[in-house]
Protein backbone atom coordinates (compact mmCIF):
# COMPACT_ATOMS: atom_id res chain seq x y z
CA UNK A 1 0.00 0.00 0.00
CA UNK A 2 2.85 2.36 0.85
CA UNK A 3 4.51 1.63 -2.52
CA UNK A 4 1.30 2.47 -4.36
CA UNK A 5 0.99 5.74 -2.46
CA UNK A 6 4.55 6.67 -3.34
CA UNK A 7 3.85 5.92 -6.99
CA UNK A 8 0.79 8.16 -7.02
CA UNK A 9 2.77 10.87 -5.26
CA UNK A 10 5.59 10.57 -7.79
CA UNK A 11 3.36 11.02 -10.80
CA UNK A 12 1.27 13.70 -9.15
CA UNK A 13 4.43 15.72 -8.71
CA UNK A 14 5.16 15.73 -12.43
CA UNK A 15 2.22 17.25 -14.19
CA UNK A 16 4.02 19.00 -17.08
CA UNK A 17 1.91 22.16 -16.94
CA UNK A 18 3.83 23.21 -13.85
CA UNK A 19 7.55 24.10 -13.97
CA UNK A 20 8.66 22.27 -10.82
CA UNK A 21 6.97 19.05 -11.92
CA UNK A 22 8.44 19.21 -15.38
CA UNK A 23 11.84 19.99 -13.90
CA UNK A 24 11.80 16.88 -11.72
CA UNK A 25 11.14 14.67 -14.76
CA UNK A 26 14.08 16.32 -16.52
CA UNK A 27 16.39 15.88 -13.52
CA UNK A 28 15.66 12.17 -13.40
CA UNK A 29 16.15 11.92 -17.16
CA UNK A 30 19.91 11.59 -16.73
CA UNK A 31 20.80 11.03 -20.37
CA UNK A 32 18.42 13.73 -21.62
CA UNK A 33 16.68 11.46 -24.11
CA UNK A 34 13.16 12.53 -23.11
CA UNK A 35 12.29 9.26 -21.36
CA UNK A 36 12.88 7.47 -18.05
CA UNK A 37 14.27 3.97 -17.67
CA UNK A 38 13.69 1.88 -14.58
CA UNK A 39 17.23 2.59 -13.37
CA UNK A 40 16.72 6.36 -13.66
CA UNK A 41 13.81 6.27 -11.21
CA UNK A 42 14.35 6.52 -7.45
CA UNK A 43 14.61 3.01 -6.06
CA UNK A 44 11.50 3.37 -3.90
CA UNK A 45 9.15 3.59 -6.91
CA UNK A 46 10.80 1.28 -9.44
CA UNK A 47 8.34 -1.47 -8.58
CA UNK A 48 5.55 0.47 -10.27
CA UNK A 49 7.46 1.07 -13.50
CA UNK A 50 5.38 -1.43 -15.47
CA UNK A 51 2.10 0.26 -14.56
CA UNK A 52 3.18 3.46 -16.32
CA UNK A 53 5.16 2.00 -19.25
CA UNK A 54 1.97 1.52 -21.24
CA UNK A 55 3.56 0.21 -24.45
CA UNK A 56 6.03 -2.00 -22.55
CA UNK A 57 9.05 -0.72 -24.42
CA UNK A 58 11.18 -0.37 -21.30
CA UNK A 59 10.91 3.39 -20.90
CA UNK A 60 8.46 5.98 -19.64
CA UNK A 61 7.86 9.00 -21.86
CA UNK A 62 6.42 12.29 -20.74
CA UNK A 63 3.26 11.34 -22.62
CA UNK A 64 2.95 8.03 -20.80
CA UNK A 65 3.16 9.53 -17.35
CA UNK A 66 0.64 12.20 -18.35
CA UNK A 67 -1.68 9.46 -19.61
CA UNK A 68 -1.22 7.62 -16.31
CA UNK A 69 -2.23 10.73 -14.40
CA UNK A 70 -5.26 11.29 -16.58
CA UNK A 71 -6.39 7.69 -16.16
CA UNK A 72 -6.06 7.76 -12.37
CA UNK A 73 -7.44 11.19 -11.61
CA UNK A 74 -9.51 11.97 -14.70
CA UNK A 75 -9.70 15.43 -16.20
CA UNK A 76 -11.52 18.29 -14.59
CA UNK A 77 -14.22 19.31 -17.08
CA UNK A 78 -12.52 21.99 -19.10
CA UNK A 79 -15.73 23.78 -20.02
CA UNK A 80 -15.96 24.79 -16.36
CA UNK A 81 -12.88 26.94 -16.92
CA UNK A 82 -14.89 29.14 -19.26
CA UNK A 83 -16.82 32.19 -18.05
CA UNK A 84 -19.92 30.86 -16.32
CA UNK A 85 -22.26 33.24 -18.14
CA UNK A 86 -21.13 31.89 -21.53
CA UNK A 87 -21.14 28.14 -20.91
CA UNK A 88 -24.76 27.69 -21.92
CA UNK A 89 -24.10 29.20 -25.33
CA UNK A 90 -21.19 26.91 -26.27
CA UNK A 91 -20.83 23.24 -27.16
CA UNK A 92 -17.41 21.90 -26.19
CA UNK A 93 -15.71 18.92 -27.84
CA UNK A 94 -12.72 18.18 -25.62
CA UNK A 95 -9.48 16.23 -26.00
CA UNK A 96 -9.90 15.38 -29.67
CA UNK A 97 -6.81 13.44 -30.87
CA UNK A 98 -5.35 15.15 -33.93
CA UNK A 99 -2.30 12.94 -34.55
CA UNK A 100 -3.76 9.44 -34.23
CA UNK A 101 -1.56 8.54 -31.27
CA UNK A 102 -1.87 8.26 -27.50
CA UNK A 103 0.24 11.30 -26.62
CA UNK A 104 -2.00 13.56 -24.47
CA UNK A 105 -0.20 16.59 -25.90
CA UNK A 106 -1.58 15.70 -29.31
CA UNK A 107 -5.08 16.80 -28.42
CA UNK A 108 -7.20 19.81 -29.23
CA UNK A 109 -10.44 21.25 -27.87
CA UNK A 110 -13.08 22.51 -30.28
CA UNK A 111 -15.83 24.96 -29.30
CA UNK A 112 -18.87 25.73 -31.43
CA UNK A 113 -21.84 28.00 -30.70
CA UNK A 114 -25.11 26.30 -29.86
CA UNK A 115 -26.92 28.97 -31.85
CA UNK A 116 -24.68 29.98 -34.77
CA UNK A 117 -25.50 33.09 -36.76
CA UNK A 118 -26.59 31.83 -40.16
CA UNK A 119 -26.22 28.45 -41.82
CA UNK A 120 -22.82 28.89 -43.46
CA UNK A 121 -19.74 27.14 -42.06
CA UNK A 122 -18.15 29.26 -39.34
CA UNK A 123 -14.70 30.81 -39.34
CA UNK A 124 -12.45 29.50 -36.56
CA UNK A 125 -10.32 31.29 -33.97
CA UNK A 126 -7.57 28.90 -32.83
CA UNK A 127 -5.70 29.64 -29.60
CA UNK A 128 -2.18 28.32 -28.89
CA UNK A 129 -0.91 28.64 -25.32
CA UNK A 130 2.32 30.14 -24.04
CA UNK A 131 4.67 29.03 -21.26
CA UNK A 132 8.15 29.33 -22.74
CA UNK A 133 7.56 26.13 -24.79
CA UNK A 134 8.26 24.22 -21.55
CA UNK A 135 5.09 24.81 -19.51
CA UNK A 136 1.39 25.38 -20.00
CA UNK A 137 -1.39 23.43 -21.68
CA UNK A 138 -4.39 23.89 -23.95
CA UNK A 139 -6.98 23.89 -21.19
CA UNK A 140 -7.18 27.67 -20.79
CA UNK A 141 -7.91 28.21 -24.46
CA UNK A 142 -11.64 27.83 -24.00
CA UNK A 143 -11.77 30.88 -21.78
CA UNK A 144 -9.77 32.85 -24.36
CA UNK A 145 -12.08 32.14 -27.29
CA UNK A 146 -15.36 31.91 -25.35
CA UNK A 147 -16.67 35.41 -26.05
CA UNK A 148 -16.12 35.05 -29.79
CA UNK A 149 -17.77 31.62 -29.92
CA UNK A 150 -20.73 32.70 -27.77
CA UNK A 151 -21.41 35.51 -30.26
CA UNK A 152 -22.48 32.83 -32.74
CA UNK A 153 -20.16 34.21 -35.41
CA UNK A 154 -17.11 32.01 -34.76
CA UNK A 155 -16.04 28.55 -33.74
CA UNK A 156 -13.01 28.29 -31.48
CA UNK A 157 -10.25 25.79 -30.79
CA UNK A 158 -7.26 25.29 -28.50
CA UNK A 159 -4.35 23.13 -29.67
CA UNK A 160 -1.93 21.31 -27.37
CA UNK A 161 1.67 20.62 -28.38
CA UNK A 162 4.74 18.83 -27.05
CA UNK A 163 6.89 20.79 -24.63
CA UNK A 164 10.67 21.02 -24.66
CA UNK A 165 10.97 18.44 -21.88
CA UNK A 166 9.65 15.91 -24.38
CA UNK A 167 10.71 17.13 -27.82
CA UNK A 168 12.90 19.78 -29.44
CA UNK A 169 12.15 22.11 -32.32
CA UNK A 170 10.51 21.79 -34.83
CA UNK A 171 8.20 19.31 -33.05
CA UNK A 172 6.14 22.17 -31.60
CA UNK A 173 5.45 23.66 -35.03
CA UNK A 174 4.73 20.25 -36.55
CA UNK A 175 2.21 19.60 -33.77
CA UNK A 176 0.38 22.87 -34.37
CA UNK A 177 0.31 22.28 -38.12
CA UNK A 178 -1.10 18.79 -37.58
CA UNK A 179 -3.83 20.33 -35.41
CA UNK A 180 -4.73 22.79 -38.18
CA UNK A 181 -4.82 19.98 -40.76
CA UNK A 182 -7.13 17.97 -38.48
CA UNK A 183 -9.51 20.92 -38.22
CA UNK A 184 -9.61 21.24 -41.99
CA UNK A 185 -10.14 17.51 -42.51
CA UNK A 186 -13.04 17.53 -40.04
CA UNK A 187 -14.53 20.86 -41.10
CA UNK A 188 -17.67 19.33 -42.55
CA UNK A 189 -18.44 17.36 -39.39
CA UNK A 190 -18.39 20.48 -37.21
CA UNK A 191 -19.66 23.00 -39.79
CA UNK A 192 -16.49 25.09 -39.79
CA UNK A 193 -14.81 26.80 -42.74
CA UNK A 194 -11.35 25.32 -43.49
CA UNK A 195 -10.31 28.42 -45.43
CA UNK A 196 -11.14 30.89 -42.66
CA UNK A 197 -8.88 30.00 -39.75
CA UNK A 198 -7.21 32.63 -37.56
CA UNK A 199 -4.49 31.68 -35.08
CA UNK A 200 -3.92 33.54 -31.83
CA UNK A 201 -1.19 33.01 -29.26
CA UNK A 202 0.57 34.62 -26.32
CA UNK A 203 4.34 34.62 -25.69
CA UNK A 204 5.63 31.20 -26.86
CA UNK A 205 2.17 30.71 -28.35
CA UNK A 206 2.64 34.04 -30.15
CA UNK A 207 5.87 32.67 -31.59
CA UNK A 208 4.13 29.49 -32.79
CA UNK A 209 1.22 31.28 -34.44
CA UNK A 210 3.71 33.60 -36.14
CA UNK A 211 5.56 30.56 -37.42
CA UNK A 212 2.29 29.14 -38.74
CA UNK A 213 1.69 32.38 -40.60
CA UNK A 214 5.13 32.92 -42.11
CA UNK A 215 5.43 29.28 -43.23
CA UNK A 216 2.08 29.21 -45.07
CA UNK A 217 2.67 26.95 -48.06
CA UNK A 218 6.11 25.76 -46.95
CA UNK A 219 6.07 21.99 -47.47
CA UNK A 220 9.53 21.65 -45.92
CA UNK A 221 8.14 23.01 -42.62
CA UNK A 222 4.94 20.94 -42.63
CA UNK A 223 6.06 17.80 -40.83
CA UNK A 224 4.42 14.41 -41.30
CA UNK A 225 2.29 14.04 -38.18
CA UNK A 226 -1.22 12.60 -38.24
CA UNK A 227 -3.49 11.14 -40.90
CA UNK A 228 -4.42 14.29 -42.81
CA UNK A 229 -1.32 15.08 -44.85
CA UNK A 230 -3.45 15.76 -47.91
CA UNK A 231 -4.67 18.89 -46.12
CA UNK A 232 -2.61 22.06 -45.88
CA UNK A 233 -1.95 24.06 -42.72
CA UNK A 234 -2.48 27.52 -44.21
CA UNK A 235 -4.03 30.11 -41.92
CA UNK A 236 -5.95 33.22 -42.97
CA UNK A 237 -4.54 35.64 -40.38
CA UNK A 238 -2.41 35.79 -37.23
CA UNK A 239 -2.82 37.43 -33.82
CA UNK A 240 0.57 37.47 -32.09
CA UNK A 241 0.63 38.73 -28.51
CA UNK A 242 4.23 39.48 -27.40
CA UNK A 243 5.85 36.47 -29.08
CA UNK A 244 9.59 36.14 -29.89
CA UNK A 245 10.48 36.69 -33.54
CA UNK A 246 14.29 36.62 -33.76
CA UNK A 247 16.24 34.16 -31.60
CA UNK A 248 19.54 35.73 -32.70
CA UNK A 249 18.82 39.14 -31.17
CA UNK A 250 16.56 38.41 -28.21
CA UNK A 251 19.37 37.96 -25.66
CA UNK A 252 21.12 41.25 -26.36
CA UNK A 253 17.77 43.02 -26.41
CA UNK A 254 17.06 41.61 -22.96
CA UNK A 255 20.43 42.87 -21.77
CA UNK A 256 21.26 39.57 -20.12
CA UNK A 257 22.34 36.08 -21.09
CA UNK A 258 20.51 33.12 -19.57
CA UNK A 259 22.33 29.80 -19.43
CA UNK A 260 19.06 27.90 -19.70
CA UNK A 261 16.84 30.34 -21.56
CA UNK A 262 13.55 29.02 -22.95
CA UNK A 263 14.85 29.64 -26.47
CA UNK A 264 17.98 27.58 -25.80
CA UNK A 265 15.91 24.71 -24.45
CA UNK A 266 13.73 24.90 -27.55
CA UNK A 267 16.51 24.67 -30.15
CA UNK A 268 19.32 23.01 -28.17
CA UNK A 269 21.59 26.00 -27.52
CA UNK A 270 22.07 29.67 -28.27
CA UNK A 271 21.03 30.58 -31.80
CA UNK A 272 24.56 31.71 -32.70
CA UNK A 273 25.89 28.29 -31.65
CA UNK A 274 23.21 26.35 -33.53
CA UNK A 275 22.51 28.79 -36.38
CA UNK A 276 20.54 26.39 -38.57
CA UNK A 277 18.10 25.72 -35.72
CA UNK A 278 18.08 29.40 -34.80
CA UNK A 279 17.05 30.37 -38.31
CA UNK A 280 14.46 27.59 -38.51
CA UNK A 281 12.81 28.72 -35.25
CA UNK A 282 12.91 32.49 -35.91
CA UNK A 283 9.75 33.78 -37.62
CA UNK A 284 11.64 36.78 -38.97
CA UNK A 285 13.83 34.59 -41.21
CA UNK A 286 10.80 33.17 -43.01
CA UNK A 287 9.11 36.47 -43.88
CA UNK A 288 8.01 36.88 -47.50
CA UNK A 289 5.47 39.07 -49.26
CA UNK A 290 3.03 36.14 -49.08
CA UNK A 291 2.62 36.39 -45.29
CA UNK A 292 -1.02 36.61 -44.12
CA UNK A 293 -2.32 39.65 -42.20
CA UNK A 294 -0.79 40.10 -38.73
CA UNK A 295 -2.10 41.86 -35.63
CA UNK A 296 0.62 42.16 -32.97
CA UNK A 297 0.19 43.39 -29.38
CA UNK A 298 3.24 44.00 -27.18
CA UNK A 299 4.18 45.91 -24.04
CA UNK A 300 7.09 48.33 -24.43
CA UNK A 301 8.41 47.45 -20.94
CA UNK A 302 8.49 43.71 -21.55
CA UNK A 303 11.64 42.28 -19.96
CA UNK A 304 10.99 38.69 -21.04
CA UNK A 305 10.31 39.16 -24.74
CA UNK A 306 11.54 42.69 -25.49
CA UNK A 307 9.29 45.01 -27.46
CA UNK A 308 12.12 45.32 -30.00
CA UNK A 309 11.31 41.77 -31.14
CA UNK A 310 7.96 42.91 -32.51
CA UNK A 311 9.43 46.11 -33.94
CA UNK A 312 11.99 44.04 -35.87
CA UNK A 313 9.34 41.64 -37.06
CA UNK A 314 6.97 44.34 -38.30
CA UNK A 315 9.78 46.15 -40.09
CA UNK A 316 10.82 42.93 -41.85
CA UNK A 317 7.26 42.35 -43.06
CA UNK A 318 6.93 45.92 -44.28
CA UNK A 319 10.23 45.67 -46.18
CA UNK A 320 9.05 42.40 -47.74
CA UNK A 321 5.91 44.14 -49.00
CA UNK A 322 3.38 42.18 -46.94
CA UNK A 323 -0.07 43.46 -47.88
CA UNK A 324 -1.97 44.38 -45.84
CA UNK A 325 0.81 45.75 -43.69
CA UNK A 326 1.06 44.28 -40.18
CA UNK A 327 -0.64 46.20 -37.37
CA UNK A 328 1.43 46.75 -34.22
CA UNK A 329 -0.25 47.78 -30.98
CA UNK A 330 2.29 49.23 -28.53
CA UNK A 331 1.04 49.11 -24.94
CA UNK A 332 2.89 51.89 -23.16
CA UNK A 333 4.36 50.85 -19.84
CA UNK A 334 3.09 47.27 -20.11
CA UNK A 335 5.23 44.25 -19.26
CA UNK A 336 5.18 40.63 -20.38
CA UNK A 337 1.46 40.01 -20.64
CA UNK A 338 0.75 42.45 -17.81
CA UNK A 339 -1.12 45.48 -19.07
CA UNK A 340 -2.06 43.85 -22.40
CA UNK A 341 -5.84 43.83 -22.63
CA UNK A 342 -8.95 45.91 -22.12
CA UNK A 343 -11.94 47.05 -24.20
CA UNK A 344 -9.80 48.82 -26.82
CA UNK A 345 -7.82 45.66 -27.55
CA UNK A 346 -11.00 43.55 -27.70
CA UNK A 347 -12.57 46.03 -30.11
CA UNK A 348 -9.49 46.06 -32.38
CA UNK A 349 -9.20 42.30 -32.26
CA UNK A 350 -12.88 41.90 -33.19
CA UNK A 351 -12.48 44.34 -36.07
CA UNK A 352 -9.38 42.49 -37.31
CA UNK A 353 -11.20 39.12 -37.25
CA UNK A 354 -14.34 40.51 -38.86
CA UNK A 355 -12.20 42.09 -41.59
CA UNK A 356 -10.07 39.07 -42.47
CA UNK A 357 -12.46 36.21 -41.69
CA UNK A 358 -15.89 37.70 -42.37
CA UNK A 359 -15.16 40.25 -45.09
CA UNK A 360 -16.43 43.28 -43.22
CA UNK A 361 -14.68 46.41 -44.43
CA UNK A 362 -12.58 48.25 -41.85
CA UNK A 363 -9.34 50.18 -41.54
CA UNK A 364 -6.77 49.29 -38.91
CA UNK A 365 -3.51 51.07 -38.20
CA UNK A 366 -0.67 50.61 -35.76
CA UNK A 367 -1.22 52.53 -32.56
CA UNK A 368 -0.04 53.22 -29.03
CA UNK A 369 -2.39 52.20 -26.25
CA UNK A 370 -2.12 52.78 -22.50
CA UNK A 371 -1.28 49.85 -20.27
CA UNK A 372 -4.51 48.21 -19.20
CA UNK A 373 -5.18 48.10 -15.47
CA UNK A 374 -8.24 45.96 -14.71
CA UNK A 375 -10.50 47.18 -11.94
CA UNK A 376 -10.21 45.19 -8.73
Amino acid sequence: MRTLALSVLFFALHLPAQPARNGMFQRWDKNRDGSLTRDELPERIRGNFGRVDANEDGKITLGEHQAFLRKRAGNRPQQNRMPAQLRGAIQAHLDLPYANDDNPRHRLDLYVPKEPKGNDPLPVLVYIHGGGWKNGDKNGGGRRVAEFVASGKYAGASIGYRLTGEAKWPAQLHDCKAGIRWLKANAGKYNIDPERIAVWGTSAGGHLVSMLGVTNGREDMEGALGDHLAQNSRVACVLDWFGPSNLFTIHEQRGRVQKQSPESLLIGGYAKDVPEMGRSASPITHVTARCPPFLIAHGDRDGTVPFAQSVEFVEAMRKAGVDPAPVLLQFEGAGHGKGIGGPDLTRIMTTFLDLHLRGQEAELKSAKLPSFQPKR
